[in-house]
């Protein structure tokens, strides 16, 4: 298998298949990222959000829009997420903090874990224990030797492209804006006239849509069934940890880097465990750099 390596176009392929799943891991990561340095908590539900973005995403191209316009799917997919987020923020997060802003993250981890198993259970009840998957949404392409999955590419390219808006939307507007000083230091940003409680309302809701978005590009790779979200998430925290808590482009980088590692060690050991690849990266960023690529060291007294 090493010597195969020596190939180009086998380097490339398994270069190209790791970096367009990269892209797509990104979204799952910098959803939970984003709410995390914002909202300083985390969100256990991030992979129930993934899971209603896939079944939207499919229902809308089975029922109404076929898989020809799957592309005007996946921004109903977001929003339809997005607007749940904010009523899951608003309604269940929102309420507690008012009384005990300094538990946050204990309450946080009680309520969103709740409200995992509580999806779960209704995607059962209400769709059934079922997988289901949309047609491809692009046929297999063949370019420069290399074959490519057609949905594989096609959700990369999405993946892109919202990945492009997000850094447009954060660096260059002023509601981008006020997000990293929350970021940065929510008294500082509550004294300089920001309202906390919107910012956290909005921030969850787009830390919602970006996970539902990977659902919704993936829903043809890795299939629509009520636990389909679990996996991501799992990924999505490997990354965080890898990229460091808290740093959006440590989630990028972290992505693309555990991406290639599975492409490379599906090729070079067995695809049969490629999930496994993923802990043994995370365990050895654990052991030689705790606080992540970006991350920074800590110093308690």
């Amino acid at each position: 298998m090493l010597d195969a390596l020596s190939n180009p176009q086998i380097l490339a392929q398994l270069t190209v298949v790791g970096l367009m799943l990269g892209a797509l891991y990104a979204l799952m990561a910098i959803g939970i990222t984003f709410i995390a340095s914002i909202m300083k908590l985390i969100n256990w539900s991030m992979g129930e959000f993934y899971m209603i973005g896939s079944y939207v995403q499919y229902y809308l191209i089975v029922l109404l829009l076929g898989p020809g316009l799957w592309y005007l799917a996946l921004p109903v997919s977001m929003l339809t997420v997005f607007a749940f987020g904010l009523v899951v923020q608003r309604g269940l997060l929102a309420p507690m903090f008012k009384y005990d802003e300094a538990r946050r993250f204990e309450y946080a981890t009680i309520v969103t874990i709740a409200l995992s198993v509580l999806l779960q259970n209704a995607a059962i009840i209400l769709a059934g224990p079922y997988q289901w998957s949309p047609q491809e949404y692009l046929p297999t392409r063949a370019f420069a030797g290399l074959s490519l999955n057609g949905s594989r590419l096609a959700g990369a390219i999405g993946a892109a492209v919202i990945l492009a808006l997000f850094y447009l939307f954060i660096r260059h507007t002023m509601v981008g804006l006020s997000f990293l000083g929350t970021a940065q230091n929510r008294l500082g940003a509550q004294t300089a006239g920001i309202r906390l409680g919107r910012v956290d309302m909005v921030a969850f809701g787009i830390g919602a849509a970006l996970a539902a978005a990977a659902g919704a590009l993936l829903a043809p790779v890795f299939l629509v069934y009520p636990t389909n979200g679990i996996t991501s998430t799992v990924k999505g925290f490997e990354i965080i940890i890898i990229g460091g808590l808290g740093s959006l482009p440590g989630a990028v980088v972290a992505a693309f880097g555990l991406a290639l590692v599975e492409s490379f060690g599906s090729f070079l050991i067995s695809p049969a465990y490629q999930d496994l690849y993923g802990f043994v990266f995370l365990i050895a960023f654990l052991l030689f750099r705790p606080q992540g690529l970006f991350g920074e060291r800590e110093r308690r007294v």
